[in-house]
């Protein structure tokens, strides 16, 4: 399976925000994916952020995140980064 920003971002709609019951894609909280080629898998960085700077479900969408993609063949290592710049608003939500 090659894996893409595509697949990686498909993947992570599997995520869903606790608090507002919509994934954490179509909500506009992916904000950036890095693919990190290694000798053997592809290592992804993802720039996430939340809908408020102290939003209680972040760590459980944090390790969600980890863990789906941790499920995806020749996925090795997977970095999920906190920025709160740009703030999130709801505008960066999708039609969906």
């Amino acid at each position: 399976m090659t894996i893409t920003e595509d697949l990686v971002r498909e993947e992570l709609k599997k995520v869903i925000d606790p608090e507002l019951f919509v994934n954490i894609v179509d909500l506009g909280l992916i904000y950036n994916v890095d693919l990190v080629p290694t000798e053997e898998k592809i290592n992804v960085k993802i720039d996430m952020t939340m809908t408020s700077p102290m939003c209680p479900a972040g760590p459980q969408m944090i390790a969600n995140s980890k863990q789906v993609l941790g499920q995806v063949e020749g996925v090795g290592e997977v970095e999920v980064k906190i920025v709160l710049d740009p703030p999130w608003t709801p505008d960066r939500m999708t039609e969906d």
